[in-house]
């Protein structure tokens, strides 16, 4: 097996973000798979960008999706979280995630955290 690493852009308070890690853990868990290591960055590595640069448009996502709530202590942060797995395992764990972030539906429906793969 070797390391292979998910990201995902996320406008996420400490309690959403803790939401986004479980359902990560949950994913892995029912996969031959291991989580080696986890991050939450705010700077992106290799450029220096701040990941407010990078992902600004998911406080704006915030915004039009839940009119007159406060950001509270949302931040743009990518989540990094490394996998000893499979590259089909990493498919597979990568789609659950994405599915379980904001499922998909006919109705307009808002993400509890927004965010973005990359």
């Amino acid at each position: 097996m070797r390391t292979r690493t998910l990201r995902f852009g996320l406008y996420a308070d400490e309690q959403g973000l803790a939401w986004v890690e479980g359902l990560v853990a949950d994913a892995v868990g029912s996969r031959s798979a291991r989580i080696t290591g986890e991050s939450v960055l705010r700077t992106l590595p290799g450029s220096g960008m701040p990941t407010a640069e990078m992902y600004d448009h998911l406080a704006e996502q915030w915004d039009i999706e839940h009119p007159g709530e406060s950001r509270g202590a949302r931040e743009p942060v990518e989540l990094q979280v490394d996998l000893a797995c499979s590259l089909r395992t990493w498919r597979e764990i990568r789609a659950t995630v994405i599915r379980t972030l904001c499922p998909e539906g006919t109705a307009p429906h808002t993400c509890r955290v927004p965010w973005m793969a990359r």
